[in-house]
């Protein structure tokens, strides 16, 4: 008997099947040998990667093409959507929905694998031509699984406790466009295999694969390693980092998963379906870029316009060169140093003195000595290179389909109505691309939705979605089952996600509105309906609400009221009672209402007069209190007049007395001063007639 190992492959055939897929891997990379090389120098290209010493100039048009197009196809993480496939009244279908979106969106927040994996699948789209992604999934790391089949209602709180510990998680790894294979064919239909390469080093390798991998070639060497050679590090430092290039080859064709690893002998394992997903391939189909029915080696987008970037190159360069040759530079006359100053100097509102200027002026003057090379012609052709590489550029924006109006540019001149078409214009090309990213983003969640459903423990499930805090919670065990169901699954509930545009905040808030508006109109209208009518009128109502996804988390609750509300129409209504006696009641009733007015009419009057009459009391006595405190402000002032005058007289009298006073004081300094100047002149006076009589006495001695 032939001896198996424990992937359950003959030894004999591990070797026939390394060669096999070997020979399909090597088939499949001449086939995608020019898509590689032309991705590489466009990945190159968008970098703009250029050697320290290359000061060459260049318009990286598709850097900035790509950074447009990135936010316009994909600018915000996507949203599960998981609904009922008809949009019928089955609660149970509701309930298994709610489940699965919530546990999906759990893990598209919780975990950043999901948005980043669109992210660079995104850009590689649109820089060589093909974005990949790849869905496995990861058990829980507890030593023992609660059976599959045990229901949420069978799970005390103690035991899910324990159980949940680490939770399952169903992963989204990006692989690199380089890094993806698959069997040469020309439509995605008729791919019979799909691989991708994984870089193990050798201790993970070992744990994976056990003592088989001890003989794998470790053929990848990290970047920089040939310097780390030169530099001297240890050969056991350098073998860790070396890893093997391990393919993981899932043939459709065969229902199982092949392990090789390239230039080993031996095939590493081999498993059957792992996942069971309804198209097999871990893969969604890739982000494509131009594709023809005869290959699915797609063309990426810069080649349709490499030419015009190319050219718009070559005028940048032209730019650059002109830019550099707009300078003044002239020739002058060396005998008249003056003229370098008037250049070289910042001299202003200066004289520079000229020797010889009779020579100098027959000459020509300043004009005969300076020449300067004319920069016109440079200016014109500058300015028709400018207008050359606008029109390249608006040629690569009309094969590319970027408008202006998606760039945010637009011309003063241009009316609303033109900007709207040209916004229509550019969405239309833009629509193929964005739903191709919309369809690989809800393949990818679906095969994820897959994944939970036939993977996780229910409790993982109902702790994810916290489906028991709502009003479906007596659905869940229901629930449960029918997403354990692929057949029923696949029948009730379709999966799928929000669009990839970013979108205004008001947008949310116009769908609940709208809702509100549309459920609030009908129910007044439906008040007034008989109420036999209730169930048919619930029906209607459902039939609107269910059409709102805003809708989804008041449909218990108005399920449950339409409900009450039928079982309310079908209770007996009471018995009429005799017309007659209707006619005496309401009378009697009328009577009786007209006699309580009356009292309560004269009850009102009689509560007006007395009313009437203490606002009457409270004005005479608040005039009385007027009157009194006037008097009382009267006499106040009247006594505060009479100080006044008081206090005035004496200030009077006393200013008399002070003036009497000070004009004595006056007069008895005018006494003294006049006095002594009357002895003065007394005095001076008899001096005078002593001299006087001195020189008379002289006078007549002489004529004696």
């Amino acid at each position: 008997m032939t001896e198996l190992d424990d992937s359950g492959v003959d030894e004999k055939d591990r070797a026939g099947l390394a060669r096999r897929w070997a020979a399909d891997l090597d088939q499949a990379k001449n086939a995608d040998k020019d898509f590689i090389k032309a991705g590489r120098k466009i990945v190159e290209r968008y970098r703009d990667k250029r050697g320290v010493s290359d000061n060459s100039r260049k318009y990286n048009i598709l850097w900035s093409n790509v950074q447009t197009l990135m936010p316009a196809v994909y600018a915000k993480k996507p949203k599960a959507q998981v609904q009922r496939r008809f949009k019928d009244a089955d609660p149970v279908g509701r309930c298994a929905s709610q489940i699965l979106e919530r546990a999906l969106q759990f893990e598209i927040d919780h975990y950043s694998d999901y948005d980043s994996t669109i992210k660079n699948c995104v850009l590689d789209r649109l820089l060589p031509g093909r974005g990949t992604t790849w869905v496995r999934f990861e058990p829980a790391d507890t030593p023992e699984q609660p059976e599959a089949a045990q229901s949420p209602e069978q799970i005390t709180d103690d035991s899910a406790s324990e159980s949940m510990g680490a939770y399952e998680c169903s992963p989204c790894d990006y692989v690199y466009w380089e890094d993806f294979r698959h069997s040469p064919a020309r439509t995605w239909e008729e791919v019979t295999w799909v691989a991708r390469l994984v870089y193990m080093g050798k201790d993970e390798g070992i744990k994976r694969f056990k003592d088989i991998f001890k003989d794998a070639p470790l053929a990848h060497e990290p970047i920089g390693i040939d310097q780390m050679k030169s530099d001297g590090m240890a050969a056991d430092q350098i073998d860790r980092m070396k890893k093997a290039k391990v393919w993981e080859i899932w043939c459709k064709s065969e229902k199982k998963v092949y392990w090789h690893a390239e230039g080993f002998q031996e095939i590493l394992d081999v498993r059957d379906d792992p996942l069971e997903l309804e198209g097999f391939f871990p893969c969604p189909k890739p982000i494509y870029a131009t594709l023809t029915s005869d290959t699915l080696v797609p063309v990426p987008d810069f080649k349709q316009y490499q030419d015009q970037a190319k050219e718009m190159d070559e005028l940048t360069a032209r730019i650059a060169m002109l830019v550099k040759a707009v300078k003044v530079v002239g020739v002058y006359d060396a005998s008249h140093a003056g003229i370098q100053r008037m250049l070289n100097e910042g001299v202003d509102n200066t004289l520079i003195p000229v020797s010889t200027w009779a020579m100098f002026a027959e000459k020509g003057g300043l004009k005969g000595a300076v020449d300067f090379m004319p920069i016109d012609v440079v200016l014109t052709a500058l300015a028709g290179l400018y207008t050359a590489r606008d029109q390249v550029k608006q040629i690569i924006y009309e094969i590319t389909g970027l408008s202006d109006i998606i760039r945010g540019a637009s011309v003063a001149s241009e009316t609303a109505t033109a900007q709207q078409i040209k916004s229509q214009f550019a969405s239309l090309r833009l629509k193929t691309l964005q739903s191709d990213v919309a369809r690989f983003a809800s393949d990818l969640l679906r095969m994820k939705a897959q994944i939970m459903c036939s993977l996780y423990r229910p409790e993982v499930l109902v702790a994810m979605s916290s489906i028991e805090s709502t009003k479906d919670a007596e659905y869940v065990e229901q629930a449960i089952q029918l997403l354990q169901n692929d057949v029923l699954r696949a029948f009730r509930i379709e999966v799928a996600t929000d669009s990839m545009v970013e979108l205004d905040e008001a947008g949310e808030k116009a769908s609940r509105m709208e809702f509100l508006t549309a459920a609030g109109g009908f129910l007044r209208e439906a008040i007034q309906a008989p109420p036999e009518m209730a169930p048919l009128l619930g029906e209607m109502l459902m039939f609107g609400v269910r059409s709102f996804k805003s809708g989804e988390a008041m449909e218990a609750s108005l399920e449950q009221f339409i409900a009450q509300q039928a079982e309310k129409a079908k209770q007996p209504k009471p018995e009429q009672p005799n017309p007659e006696m209707l006619k005496i009641q309401a009378q009697q009733q009328a009577a009786q209402a007209k006699l309580q007015a009356d009292q309560q009419t004269e009850q009102m009057r009689l509560q007006a007069q007395q009313q009437s009459e203490a606002l009457q009391a409270q004005a005479d006595e608040r005039r009385m209190q007027a009157e009194l405190n006037q008097e009382m402000m009267l006499e106040q002032f009247r006594a505060r007049l009479e100080g006044e005058r008081e206090a005035a007289k004496q200030d009077r009298e006393t200013a008399a007395k002070q003036q009497e006073m000070a004009m004595g004081l006056m007069f008895d300094k005018f006494k003294a001063v006049l006095d002594a100047q009357t002895k003065i002149d007394v005095a001076q006076i008899s001096a005078n007639a002593v001299m006087t009589a001195q020189q008379d006495q002289a006078s007549d001695e002489a004529v004696a």
